[in-house]
C-alpha cells in the first residue's frame, strides 16, 4: 500500500466521495483525507494549510462540475499559486464532452503539477492516481 500524507477529495456527489474513500482504504495509508463539496471550500482549506505551514495534499481527486466553484476554476487558482510541491491532481468527470478533455490537456501542459484524467464512475484507484515514478524536483 502507498503511504500518502494528505488527500483532498473535491466533489459534490456524496456517493462518489464515499466510493473514493472506500477504494483508498485498500490502496493507501493516509491519516489525512478531507472531502469538500466545491472548489471554493477546498481552495480555502488549501490556503489555510499554506498559511499555517500544514502539509498540502499530495493527491487531489477533483470533480469538474460542481456548484459555487467548479473544478476548472479551482485548477486555475492552484496553477497560479506558488506551490513548490508537486501535487497529483486526478480530474474526474462524468462528462463525455471532448472539450473537457481538451481543457484538461491545456491545464496539463501549463501546470507544474501532475494531472490525470479519469471518467466517472471510478471503479478502482490506479498506482498513477497516488504517485509518480521517477519524480524530478
Amino acid at each position: 500500500m502507498k503511504k500518502v500524507n494528505s488527500i483532498y477529495i473535491i466533489d459534490d456527489d456524496p456517493i462518489t466521495v464515499f466510493g473514493i474513500k472506500k477504494m483508498l482504504k485498500t490502496t493507501a495509508i493516509c491519516p489525512d483525507i478531507e472531502a469538500f463539496e466545491n472548489g471554493k471550500l477546498a481552495l480555502d482549506g488549501l490556503r489555510e494549510r499554506i498559511k499555517t505551514g500544514a502539509p498540502i495534499p499530495e493527491v487531489i481527486f477533483l470533480d469538474i462540475n460542481m456548484p459555487i466553484m467548479d473544478g476548472w476554476e479551482f485548477l486555475e487558482e492552484v496553477v497560479n499559486m506558488n506551490i513548490k510541491e508537486k501535487i497529483i491532481i486526478n480530474v474526474i468527470t462524468s462528462s463525455i464532452d471532448p472539450a473537457d478533455y481538451k481543457k484538461w490537456n491545456h491545464f496539463r501542459l501549463k501546470c507544474l503539477h501532475y494531472l490525470n484524467f479519469k471518467n466517472k464512475p471510478i471503479y478502482k484507484i490506479d498506482d498513477t492516481d497516488l504517485n509518480r515514478v521517477n519524480m524530478v524536483s
